[in-house]
C-alpha cells in the first residue's frame, strides 16, 4: 500500500481477505456501481506494510474483521449493503470509474 492511511474525504478503501465471500460481495457492489476504490488484500501483505495496515484496520475496526470498508471518514464492517449504499450516496464521497 502506498499511502499512509490518512483519511481522504473522497477516498474509498476496502480492506479484505482474498478468500472472504463477504469481501467479494462488497467489491462486486462497488464495481457494479462503478465506484472508484482501492482494495487492500491484507492476507497478501508482508512485513512492515502488513503491520502498518493491520494497525490502521484496528484503529478503524477494533475487532479487526473483514471486510472493512472505509468511505472517507466512515467505516463499515461487514457486507451491509444498505449502509454501504447510503455512505456512497451521501455527499461527494465517491468517484465514478472510467470503465
Amino acid at each position: 500500500m502506498t499511502n499512509s492511511h490518512e483519511t481522504d474525504p473522497t477516498s474509498i478503501t476496502l480492506y479484505a481477505l482474498q478468500t472472504c465471500s463477504h469481501c467479494k460481495d462488497v467489491k462486486k457492489l462497488l464495481q457494479d456501481r462503478r465506484i472508484q476504490f482501492e482494495t487492500v488484500y491484507v492476507d497478501l501483505l508482508v512485513g512492515d506494510e502488513r503491520n502498518d495496515t493491520m494497525r490502521h484496520v484496528k484503529r478503524i475496526n477494533p475487532s479487526i474483521s473483514f471486510p472493512t470498508l472505509q468511505v472517507g471518514a466512515k467505516t463499515i464492517v461487514g457486507f451491509k449493503k444498505t449502509e454501504i449504499e447510503a455512505a456512497l450516496d451521501t455527499g461527494e464521497n465517491h468517484k465514478l470509474n472510467s470503465l
